[in-house]
């Protein structure tokens, strides 16, 4: 993987250098650009959660007794949750841990650029990718599976608020977890492995209803389960609240552990990230 400093040897019109803001916004557009130039990276990201959604849509197509939904628009805004998650937390996690053991962190942070302006750079990749992989998979739900988009302003800001909050938090995860693998070899797996029992455990690929309680305690306490719920309180009619756990959508509930990791996932990305690797020292 190859990243490009951003140049900040420019100056503003008072002469001073550029700010991490405006250099951030520059750092964003480059992350966006070289994340469209491999052509694998953007199949396999923005392919795979819808095709999961056809898989399971398909298969589970019945209509679900007492929620007046069918099991394939209930599989909609779990797997639009999993897109986000994925955009972010996967997508950050794998990444930041290629770009440290090839050594281009420890060359970016030898550069001018202000440190903040590489990770707001990040944040504006998975920000631009995390709408697209929504809207792709709204959009299918909504031609293909009959989810009905919200009519009334009060959900769409629900919407936002989850997306925002969702986002933002796997996102930090995601930067914490970069530093967890040893290598670049070792960054897939140990990425890949705890979103995927996080996708079995909330209510992603399995119904809620059908999870034993401890794996649902545990689901709980990440914000996967809560993003699935919120969103499926946000496209679904209120008929479905009887397939939650607390037989309701939780809205409250949902914004404070949300909110919770996103204070939690700054503080871990503060305590754990590094610029150099291991062997580094």
């Amino acid at each position: 993987m190859t990243t490009t400093a951003v140049p900040t040897t420019a100056r503003t019109p008072a002469g001073s250098p550029p700010g991490a803001w405006s250099v951030g916004l520059l750092r964003g557009g480059l992350e966006i650009r070289q994340f469209f130039r491999q052509r694998e990276q953007v199949v396999f990201t923005f392919a795979f959660p819808v095709v999961f959604l056809f898989l399971f849509a398909s298969i589970f197509h019945d209509d679900v007794r007492g929620a007046g939904i069918t099991a394939s628009q209930l599989y909609v805004p779990a797997m639009t949750a999993s897109g986000i998650m994925s955009t972010s937390f996967q997508s950050l996690g794998i990444s930041i841990a290629v770009e440290r053991d090839e050594k281009v962190l420890r060359r970016l942070r030898g550069t001018p650029m202000p440190p903040a302006a590489y990770f707001l750079g990040k944040i504006w990749l998975v920000l631009f990718t995390g709408i697209l992989e929504t809207a792709l998979l709204l959009t299918v739900g909504t031609v293909f599976y009959g989810v009905q988009l919200p009519s009334d302003a009060g959900r769409w800001f629900d919407f936002a608020w989850i997306f925002v909050l969702g986002l933002t938090g796997c996102a930090l995860l995601g930067i914490a977890i970069s530093s967890v693998p040893r290598s670049a070899k070792s960054a897939s797996s140990v990425v890949v492995l705890p979103f995927l029992v996080l996708q079995f455990i909330s209510g992603v690929y399995i119904a809620i209803g059908t999870i034993p309680g401890w794996m649902l305690d545990i689901g709980a306490v990440f914000p996967l389960k809560w993003m699935c719920q919120g969103l499926r309180g946000v496209f679904l009619p209120d008929s479905a609240q009887v397939l939650e756990q607390a037989g309701s959508w939780e809205f409250g509930r949902i914004a404070w552990v949300l909110g919770a990791w996103c204070i939690g996932g700054l503080a871990l990305c503060l305590l754990t990230f590094r610029w150099k690797d291991r062997r580094d020292g």
